[in-house]
């Protein structure tokens, strides 16, 4: 028996290791914005989430989200919905479309797609004035998106 499960451990990690990363300019949305497949093959980190969404400098969700559960962040925003209850109105591949691209779902939205590096309107290079000369990189890496949507699960009423 030992024999079978360290069999059966070694094809799930070799399995695990060739999980492709989905590249932004490849992710394909549904009619309605929703993500089906993760980005990269590997489940969320939801605790690695919630520091995503907490931090100023990385996704800096609570800018503009309420989330009662990050309660010892200061200062959250009024702009965007309250995110408490977030696992519940919406299924995972939608969170995962809104945290990657939330203008495939809600158009005309004002929150910034995470997961996009294309197709922005004269998109700025630093604090020069001039426009980027070439594609931007990803607000957040795929593993990132996973993580704050493996956070957003946990978010119920």
């Amino acid at each position: 028996m030992k024999t079978l499960t360290s069999a059966l451990a070694a094809v799930l990690l070799a399995g695990s290791a060739h999980a492709q990363t989905i590249a932004p300019s490849d992710v394909s949305y549904d009619d309605y914005g929703a993500l089906d497949v993760s980005l990269t093959g590997a489940a969320g980190d939801p605790a690695n989430g919630a520091k995503v969404i907490g931090s100023k400098s990385i996704g800096n969700c609570v800018a503009c989200h309420q989330i009662s559960a990050l309660s010892d962040i200061p200062f959250q925003g009024e702009v965007g919905p309250s995110l408490d209850g977030a696992g519940e109105r919406w299924s995972e591949a939608e969170l995962r479309g809104i945290v990657a691209n939330a203008k495939a779902m809600f158009d005309g939205t004002m929150m910034p797609a995470f997961y996009k590096v294309s197709g922005y309107i004269r998109p700025g290079d630093g604090y020069t004035g001039k426009a980027a000369p070439a594609d931007l990189p990803p607000l957040l890496s795929a593993q990132q998106i996973e993580d704050v949507v493996a956070y957003l699960k946990t978010l119920k009423e």
